[in-house]
């Protein structure tokens, strides 16, 4: 009966006069799950990322800058970008992304310095027999 009235054109006496108001809460809401809250994901993200900057870290700024952090103040930070050791000082919020943090490089260091011990010992070892 109702899909009768709404094909003739005529709307249930009670819900023309809400129907505006809910296709706008509609609309607000699917613009808060599709647009709003993913944007608010990400600076949330974003300010993580620059909060845990650390010293030797590599990172690319917004300018497309490459380099390693030297030293960390407040808000700023100082890149250093070539062989030639040419630094300079950015605000945090310059930082595009981290490439390689600083804790990652150390690890794989070690692990090499490991894998290289490991095998020093086994080639002492063969010498031995």
């Amino acid at each position: 009966m109702l899909f009768n009235t709404l094909l003739e054109g005529e709307a249930a006496p009670g819900l023309e006069a809400y129907s505006g108001i809910i296709v706008m809460v509609l609309l607000f809401v699917a613009m808060y799950f599709f647009m709003i809250r993913p944007q608010k994901k990400q600076e949330k993200k974003d300010a993580e990322m620059r909060q845990n900057l650390a010293v030797g870290d590599e990172v690319t700024t917004i300018g497309g800058i490459i380099g390693m952090v030297v030293s960390i103040k407040d808000e700023t930070f100082v890149l250093e970008t070539t062989k030639d050791k040419t630094k300079i000082r950015f605000l945090k919020g310059a930082v595009r992304t981290v490439d390689v943090k600083a804790a990652d490089l150390a690890a794989q260091i070690m692990e090499s310095k490991e894998a290289e011990a490991k095998d020093a010992e086994a080639a002492d070892t063969e010498e031995k027999k």
